[in-house]
């Protein structure tokens, strides 16, 4: 997939990065370029590939899920501007 000049600018205002003309030239064919090796990558027969969570096959370490902290609540909301029921209040910021 070939990008255009004017999409690559449009990419850059809608990402509100600010690109120079003379490089937005060299944008177009490095952008142009990942997105050929994206859809070659989109090719690849993967059907019999299993799923992995990590690139080695190794298995997770857990550990137990105990406490390992004191609760601290009633600090925390002692120091707090505003605390009601205790829930902090913070200003309304969607009208």
């Amino acid at each position: 997939m070939s990008l255009t000049l004017e999409q690559v600018k449009q990419i850059a205002y809608l990402a509100r990065i600010g690109i120079d003309d003379e490089d937005a030239g060299r944008y177009t064919h490095d952008l142009s370029s990942i997105l050929e090796f994206v859809a070659q990558m989109n090719t690849v027969d993967t059907e019999t590939i299993e799923p992995m969570a990590h690139p080695l096959d190794l298995p997770q370490r857990l550990r137990p899920d105990e406490v390992t902290e004191e609760n601290q609540r009633e600090k925390f909301l002692a120091v707090a501007p505003a605390v009601e029921n205790g829930l902090y209040l913070v200003p309304k910021v969607i009208e």
